[in-house]
């Protein structure tokens, strides 16, 4: 009887220590000072739109249509920036991506750019 009531003393001081830690992982402050999302959107938007014409070109050369080109590098661009979310730890997203074609060889394309991590996200 003493043996069993000494298990369950155990037991639940092991419950309150474990609680214990648990509780004090959560009064750690994020870092106020991280600015990753802010300069990963920046890099995205001043990266992006040279990435998309150097690829683009590149499939045009080869003889696929100016439109299907700029999909093409949009489609390749957008799984680049998942990728590099993933690796990162940093989503990246492009959202609502449309493609236009505006004759006399311009293209529009426009698009939202989603930028989360783990303290922060921007749309």
């Amino acid at each position: 009887m003493l043996l069993a009531t000494g298990v369950v003393l155990m037991m639940s001081l092991l419950s309150m220590a474990i609680f214990s830690i648990k509780l004090a992982g959560m009064s750690v402050p994020h870092e106020v000072a991280s600015d990753a999302v802010i300069q990963t959107s920046q890099d995205v938007e001043s990266v992006l739109p040279g990435l998309v014409e150097a690829r683009a070109e590149v499939w045009y050369e080869n003889g696929v249509s100016a439109l299907e080109s700029v999909t093409q590098a949009m489609d390749s661009s957008h799984e680049d920036l998942l990728h590099h979310g993933e690796i990162s730890g940093i989503e990246v997203k492009l959202i609502n991506v449309s493609i236009t074609d505006l004759g006399s060889n311009q293209i529009q394309i426009d698009a939202e750019l989603g930028v989360s991590d783990s303290d922060a996200m921007l749309m």
